[in-house]
């Protein structure tokens, strides 16, 4: 109810009474005072006056269903969000509900309390600071191309990011990179049977708000926040619509044409490897070598001394010669 509520404190530009919201949702007066003061303990600011009743002053920067649906225009990405305070990990979640769940059902949280990354790592995940998704999709393909949409999450965050006026880089296959530092990485998990994709779960996670202090010492070197690099705050309910609106344009795209060429023209520009000698780490081995190139597929191009080699996704890690890029 207070979703319903707070929809229609959005549409009036001035004060509602509480007996017209009482009439309207057929609540007591005393029930729509406790819904009210439940969305103020959710942030937002809320003013209430008697004879008057109550007017939204402000809301707060959360992630839930009603404050980014009025910039979604996604058609299959985003049609439905979950939204949690607190959860373990929105991959864990959206597996739990994929089998039952409809394409494009987005699983969000302000907080992670395991969450993951790629690797088995872990992905710090403080509340209020980050962008924490999880998308479910069904996509119509063999198990062997789904690493081709860790490529178009990758591109989805970049373009939201322009959009935002970031310029960002895409080390690939997963990782989002500003400032040669990590602001943002793309966790794929699927689930699969005798050559068919049952779902995927394309997991996404954003620095945004994060100080120096706040990220974890072993990880300052390499790691970073949009709020580091830009210098100020960033809306992170503007840039998740963004990020779930680009989602879509390139998820539609795959659905229609069966290819990810335009995401992977935006991984070939904006890559952080490609032109560059690099380091390729395969378990305990390390391959220096040279990035030439992104092919159809998705693999990167490398040549090494023994001649030209297709790197697969989520077999290796890249490190330049200088460093994490």
């Amino acid at each position: 109810m207070k979703h319903k509520i707070i929809d229609r404190l959005h549409e009036e530009e001035g004060f509602i009474s509480g007996e017209k919201l009482s009439e309207e949702f057929g609540l007591s007066r005393t029930a729509i005072w406790k819904h009210v003061n439940a969305l103020r303990e959710d942030g937002y600011e809320i003013e209430s006056v008697t004879r008057r009743g109550y007017r939204l002053i402000s809301s707060p920067d959360i992630i839930n269903y009603d404050e980014i649906k009025g910039e979604l225009t996604a058609s299959v990405i985003g049609k439905k969000l979950i939204y949690f305070q607190s959860i373990g990990s929105t991959n864990d979640k959206a597996k739990e509900l994929a089998a039952k769940a409809e394409e494009g059902t987005v699983i969000v949280a302000e907080e992670q309390t395991s969450g993951k990354g790629r690797l088995g790592r872990s992905w710090s995940s403080p509340g209020r600071k980050g962008i924490y998704a999880s998308i479910i999709l069904k996509p119509d393909m063999e198990p062997f191309n789904a690493a081709k949409l860790t490529l178009l999450g990758a591109a989805s965050v970049a373009l939201a990011l322009e959009d935002c006026g970031i310029e960002s880089q895409i080390k690939w296959p997963n990782d989002i990179i500003i400032g040669g530092k990590k602001v943002a990485g793309i966790l794929t998990e699927m689930s699969c049977e005798l050559g068919i994709v049952n779902y995927i779960i394309l997991g996404i996670g954003i620095n945004v708000n994060q100080s120096v202090e706040e990220l974890p010492p072993e990880l300052v070197d390499k790691a970073t926040s949009l709020r580091i690099a830009e210098g100020k705050a960033i809306k992170r309910k503007h840039l998740l619509a963004q990020v779930l609106n680009r989602l879509d344009e390139l998820y539609v795209q795959l659905k229609v044409t069966g290819d990810i060429e335009q995401a992977l023209d935006i991984c070939r520009e904006r890559s952080a490897v490609i032109g560059k000698d690099i380091i390729v780490v395969q378990g305990r081995k390390q391959r220096p070598g040279h990035a030439v190139s992104i092919n159809h597929d998705g693999e990167l191009m490398v040549r090494f001394d023994e001649g030209l080699e297709q790197v697969i996704s989520g077999e290796v890690s890249i490190r330049t010669e200088y460093g994490y890029v």
